[in-house]
């Protein structure tokens, strides 16, 4: 009888253990969740102060399309907004420019060749 308390006493530990381990990673998860949604909601307010509306609207629909691309647009563009080198705000033809720069430049060029057996 002694021996079955002892066991589902160590038992309950256990789980309780298991319990606030499974609770300490959930929080965890949710404050990270939350700290980026900060951030990302901070970059959207960064882009809206330096982007005419034609300008979001385009880099919206580049984000759809090669979302890649867009990241990397947006991080430039915060980039030179943080350190004081953008001036003014950004109107659809300067993004069309800056998209072509960093697509080119993030592009890879493949090369397939083809040898003859001999």
């Amino acid at each position: 009888m002694v021996a079955d308390e002892y066991y589902d006493e160590e038992l309950e530990e256990i789980k309780r253990r298991q319990y606030e381990a499974l609770l300490k990673k959930l929080e965890e998860e949710k404050r990270k969740k939350e700290e980026e949604m900060v951030r990302e909601a901070q970059r959207q307010a960064i882009l809206r102060r330096i982007l005419t509306s034609k300008a979001r609207e385009r880099l919206a629909n580049v984000k759809l399309v090669r979302p890649d691309l867009a990241r990397l647009v947006e991080d430039y563009l915060i980039n030179l907004a943080l350190s004081g080198q953008l001036r003014g705000v950004v109107d659809d033809d300067t993004l069309k420019k800056i998209l072509l720069e960093l697509d080119s430049r993030s592009r890879r060029e493949f090369r397939i060749i083809i040898r003859e057996k001999r």
